[in-house]
C-alpha cells in the first residue's frame, strides 16, 4: 500500500526558513522522479520543485529558485524541501508526489500547511 509520512510546515516568519520532509512507503521510491507541489489559497497547483530518480537533476519554480533545495535519500525513501528567506507568497498546502499531474493519484502525500506571518 502506497503511503507517505510528511513533516514540517506550520507557522513560519517571513525571512525565516522551513524544511518539509516526506517519507514514502509501498512503492519503489528510487525509480521515481519526485516533486513538491504547492497549492496556495485560491490558486492553482504549482510544481515548485522536482528531483530525478537518482537525485542528479533538480528543478525549481521561478518563485523558489535561488533560495530552495530539494534533496532525496533513496535508501530511506525520503524527500526533503528546504526553503530559506521565506516570503508571504510561499504560504499554502505543500505535498510531495510521484505523479504530480494527477491530483487524485495515490502517489502523493496528504499535504502539510505552511502559514507565513510578517
Amino acid at each position: 500500500q502506497v503511503k507517505f509520512e510528511e513533516s514540517g510546515g506550520g507557522l513560519v516568519q517571513a525571512g525565516g526558513s522551513l524544511t518539509l520532509s516526506c517519507k514514502a512507503f509501498g512503492f519503489s521510491f528510487h525509480l521515481f522522479a519526485m516533486y513538491w507541489v504547492r497549492q496556495g489559497p485560491g490558486q492553482e497547483r504549482e510544481l515548485v520543485a522536482s528531483i530525478s530518480s537518482r537525485g542528479d537533476v533538480v528543478t525549481y519554480s521561478d518563485s523558489l529558485k535561488g533560495r530552495s533545495t530539494i534533496s532525496r535519500d533513496n535508501v530511506e525513501s525520503a524527500l526533503t524541501l528546504h526553503i530559506s528567506k521565506v516570503k508571504l507568497e510561499d504560504a499554502g498546502l505543500y505535498y510531495c508526489s510521484a505523479d504530480p499531474h494527477n491530483p487524485g493519484s495515490s502517489y502523493r502525500s496528504q499535504g502539510t500547511q505552511v502559514t507565513v506571518f510578517s
